[in-house]
């Protein structure tokens, strides 16, 4: 073996704060956000009480069909998001990786940029901490990437539907209790 190559190791960095120069923007790939099931079957079960109530209604007043429905199994898989490796060199001289979750403006962050991150470690010790701020200190930009959430996955109209069957089921209780 030739002793005089030096290969450079990569490491996570361990502050909240690193500041340093983007070496390499890597190709990104989908990761999935997990979904715990009892929070789901919950938003569910509220849902379906408020569904029957609209479904009787609709029935009484309309021949229409409704809308189409998620299945349980789409909801149960969670949403993916854009894992996009970043390699910078920080003010020490080495080199490090950092994971960037979800999505930036394309003309955001370029090879060479003087940067300022904020880092998250994650659960998994083997992977790299996930950027939660951007400070692109060659733009001025602060940048912020967001990620889909279970509740964007789940959507508005589910969620409005859940607390409208919850909102009746406390009613129904609350006068069962009266009476």
């Amino acid at each position: 073996m030739d002793s005089d190559l030096h290969i450079r190791r990569i490491v996570h960095p361990s502050d909240r704060i690193v500041t340093g120069r983007i070496v390499r923007l890597m190709e990104g790939y989908p990761r999935e956000v997990r979904i715990g099931q009892p929070v789901l079957v919950a938003v569910l079960a509220a849902a379906g009480v408020a569904g029957l109530l609209t479904a009787l209604v609709r029935s009484l007043f309309s021949a229409g069909s409704g809308a189409a429905r998620r299945r349980f199994k789409d909801l149960k898989k969670g949403p993916e998001y854009l894992v996009t490796p970043v390699r910078l060199r920080d003010a020490a001289g080495q080199l490090c990786e950092v994971e960037l979750h979800g999505h930036l403006p394309q003309s955001a962050l370029h090879p060479a940029d003087h940067v300022q991150l904020t880092l998250r470690r994650q659960g998994d010790p083997d992977l790299p901490p996930k950027i939660e701020r951007i400070v692109n200190l060659t733009t001025g930009q602060l940048l912020t990437p967001r990620t889909a959430t279970l509740w964007s996955h789940l959507g508005p109209p589910l969620l409005l539907q859940a607390m409208l069957g919850t909102l009746l089921v406390a009613v129904l209780l609350t006068w069962s209790t009266l009476t």
